[in-house]
């Protein structure tokens, strides 16, 4: 497995609350001015025991599984980057912005994964992830030796190792973002290295899903705490703002605090990484402490706030909106 990491420093493609950026020596002309052949090449032995060689290479087809808040941006780097691409999304709208910057769009995943040399999937949550590769059209149906199927979802390591070992009976290779096989890991680091900025290769499948779960699961109860941090400033008659300011010059200074800070001063939550997806990491990492009786009173006290502002209707906005959740606590009664 590998992990892509973002400039937020949270880790796995689906995990950053920043959007990725293009690497400067990745940066070409305007979509209209791109030559027809890919910048990219894969050998159709790339995912041989052999490396790859340069006589060997043909052009490589890329598909992308997913174009929600995470996966569209990063499927927009591989068009901007040069890659040639193939969307797929369950609400079709959300691939036209794709489309009209160059990719190609497909009315299955299967036929995504019959497509492409390698398909990387970016699915919300578990059974989402489930549903898109192992169902009805779904992308192992399209699979077969020599193509790669790349997972960079956040979900739990049953199911990743669900998915993976459905993929390789296909005869095809699975990589769990940063796990499982180090030859496709090694084929597609030119396309992570466009969607991140550091990656990592963790090993067997599984181990991805689980680093992903511990950051997001930190990430998360940072936030809590930044949130109380916040409000009890304002409470005591401290101004927030400034908060964020000295926050920002000590030791436990943050790029999250002191992006996401002057918006929450200001209840604004501008969605980054929405709090559902926050809560669904919180509540899997949970349950991976639960499977190796790890206590985790601390992240377990912050899910429960993600859920309070679930119930208040915030699932949908940025998961620093979990600070609404503390607002009626502190709240004197008229």
């Amino acid at each position: 497995m590998s992990v892509v990491v973002k400039p937020s420093t949270t880790m796995a493609i689906l995990c950053s609350t920043f959007l990725p950026q293009v690497p400067n020596h990745f940066r070409r002309n305007p979509i209209s001015s791109f030559p027809s052949k890919s910048i990219f090449s894969i050998s159709p032995k790339a995912f041989s025991s052999n490396a790859i060689s340069k006589e060997d290479e043909a052009p490589a087809r890329v598909g992308f599984l997913g174009l929600g808040i995470m996966g569209s941006p990063m499927a927009q780097n591989l068009i901007k980057a040069g890659c040639d691409v193939i969307v797929w999304n369950r609400t079709k709208s959300k691939c036209d912005p794709l489309i009209s910057l160059g990719a190609n769009y497909k009315q299955s995943p299967e036929e995504v994964t019959s497509s492409c040399d390698i398909t990387f999937a970016m699915l919300a949550d578990p059974e989402s992830a489930v549903e898109v590769a192992l169902g009805k059209s779904g992308a192992a149906n399209g699979l077969s030796p020599g193509k790669g199927y790349v997972d960079v979802s956040t979900v739990d390591g049953v199911t990743s190792k669900l998915i993976g070992k459905q993929v390789k009976a296909t005869g095809a290779l699975f990589l769990e973002v940063s796990t499982g096989d180090k030859a496709l890991y090694e084929t597609v680091a030119p396309f992570l290295d466009i969607m991140g900025k550091t990656r990592f290769f963790l090993g067997d499948i599984g181990n991805g899903a689980a680093m992903k779960l511990v950051v997001n699961m930190i990430m998360g109860s940072m936030m809590a705490s930044f949130s109380e941090g916040l409000l009890l400033s304002e409470k005591v008659g401290l101004d927030p703002s400034v908060l964020v300011e000295v926050v920002s010059q000590g030791a436990i200074s943050a790029p999250m605090f002191s992006m996401k800070g002057p918006s929450m001063v200001q209840a604004m939550y501008p969605t980054a990484f929405p709090l559902k997806h926050q809560q669904k990491d919180m509540r899997l990492a949970l349950g991976l402490a639960e499977s190796v009786s790890q206590p985790t009173p601390i992240a377990a006290a912050a899910n429960e706030l993600y859920k309070v502002a679930k119930s208040h209707g915030l699932s949908d906005q940025d998961f620093s909106a979990v600070m609404e959740a503390l607002k009626p606590r502190l709240q004197t009664p008229n």
